[in-house]
């Protein structure tokens, strides 16, 4: 997994454990306390989503075998699949997820450490520091929504976006990615589809202001 990519999951997380009412200053964070918090919370994240996966794999399971014992089970088989083959599709995503997420606690004890600590606070700072600013960019593009009336997670994926496109000089297509790739682990598919909308809208709004 990429230093930044790695850094900037390790910022959202960061977030996660810092108000988003009441302003911090960065030099207020504990930071070994605040990373350790971090990674609980990662884990929890992903056996909650587990959990849920396994308890709605259950729930389609029974549906289908309900529906197999009905006389007329032509109608509901269908869905009931295609339920079924959701489920499992989330299942995967959730191992893989959390495969992947288990790597995280070992990587930052290797010789990247340093340079992926400094990454994330990096980030983090940035919005710390520029908060309201970037909310009410990111408020100006959102068509009829405000940012928030968004989850948590998905308010921070899109500041550490804006953050890595007006601050670090990401180039749009690789924030876009990125950021798109974070909603994948951490947001549902609402999510998804809203965090790309206000990006591109983001970018087009910054491109014409430039022009």
């Amino acid at each position: 997994m990429a230093t930044r990519s790695l850094a900037r999951e390790l910022a959202l997380l960061v977030l996660g454990q810092v108000s988003d009412q009441k302003p911090i200053a960065m030099a207020d964070l504990a930071m070994d306390s605040v990373l350790e918090k971090a990674l609980e919370s990662l884990m929890q994240h992903w056996r909650e989503s587990l959990d849920s996966s396994a308890s709605e794999l259950e729930q389609s399971q029974q549906t289908l075998l309900d529906s197999e014992l009905q006389g007329d089970a032509s109608a509901g088989m269908p869905t009931s699949r295609d339920h079924l083959r959701s489920c499992l599709t989330m299942a995967e995503q959730v191992l893989n997820g959390l495969s992947a997420s288990l790597e995280l606690p070992r990587l930052l004890m290797l010789g990247d450490q340093e340079q992926i600590r400094h990454g994330a606070m990096e980030r983090v700072s940035c919005v710390l520091d520029k908060r309201h600013r970037i909310d009410a960019e990111l408020d100006s593009v959102m068509e009829g929504w405000r940012l928030s009336r968004l989850p948590r997670l998905d308010r921070d994926i899109l500041r550490l976006a804006v953050v890595d496109l007006r601050d670090l000089g990401t180039p749009a297509p690789v924030a876009f990615s990125e950021a798109v790739e974070l909603a994948n682990r951490y947001s549902d598919e609402q999510g998804r589809r809203m965090i790309n909308g206000v990006l591109s809208r983001f970018h087009d709004a910054a491109s014409k202001a430039v022009g």
